[in-house]
């Protein structure tokens, strides 16, 4: 998917979320979010929407606080998420998706936010729908980019989330595989760092399922004991990997 795609699929997601929010109780417990209630998880997207508004609009050349934006902070409810939404949008459409800045991720231009902010408001509304009892869906194609860009990004995140810092190994390698679609991803751990490779290698150890199932496990947002998911293998070595990669 190109930057357009993701601005019009991010869109969708923004409503979907927004819509959620309102009929949920801004008290009720977020519990793929530790100690968040729904108005925690509401101002934090929201605010990651605004914060990302301003970086791209400005072309910021390096990272800059949220708390230094000045941003709008509320009354946090589905129309301040939905005014926060269609902002970013429209910088984002209006923007050059080749064009440099800062990001956080390898990507440093303007489509890495396209795709960042998509799969970041996917992943909560997932949250808003696991706390009301609900089952998480997406198009099997949105969910496999998710796989992709969280792999893709998660050595750049080590700054963020320490945690990252302990994938290392002496060669094991897990294979994930999308029964859906036929994606497949690599991940090998070396001393110093681990790999990420596209495509479908010999592994230690390999998990198999749905790309929602899978993106849902990866995120650490349903237990890989809970999902409907196939280990081959070290399941230690998937259990090692998921307590360690989980984006803080």
């Amino acid at each position: 998917m190109d930057h357009l795609e993701h601005c019009d699929l991010l869109e969708g997601e923004v409503e979907r979320f927004a819509a959620l929010m309102e009929t949920a109780a801004p008290s009720m417990s977020v519990p793929c979010c530790p100690g968040w209630a729904v108005h925690d998880l509401a101002l934090h997207l929201g605010t990651v929407h605004r914060w990302a508004e301003q970086l791209v609009r400005v072309r910021a050349t390096t990272r800059v606080p949220s708390s230094e934006m000045g941003l709008d902070e509320g009354p946090v409810d589905g129309d301040w998420v939905r005014r926060g939404g269609e902002a970013l949008l429209r910088t984002l459409r209006a923007a050059d998706p080749a064009a440099s800045m800062w990001a956080w991720g390898a990507d440093q231009h303007v489509r890495f936010w396209s795709r960042r902010q998509l799969h970041e408001t996917l992943v909560h509304r997932f949250d808003l729908e696991l706390a009301e009892g609900r089952s998480p869906s997406a198009p099997a194609h949105l969910t496999a980019d998710t796989i992709d860009e969280f792999l893709g990004n998660l050595a750049s995140a080590e700054y963020f989330s320490p945690n990252v810092a302990r994938l290392r190994g002496n060669g094991e390698s897990i294979l994930f595989r999308a029964t859906d679609t036929g994606h497949a991803w690599t991940v090998a751990l070396h001393p110093d760092r681990f790999e990420f490779r596209i495509g479908e290698r010999s592994a230690t150890a390999a998990l198999s399922g749905s790309t929602t199932t899978l993106s849902l496990v990866l995120y650490r947002r349903v237990s890989l004991a809970a999902a409907d998911l196939d280990v081959e293998g070290s399941h230690g070595l998937v259990d090692f990997w998921i307590a360690n990669s989980a984006l803080e």
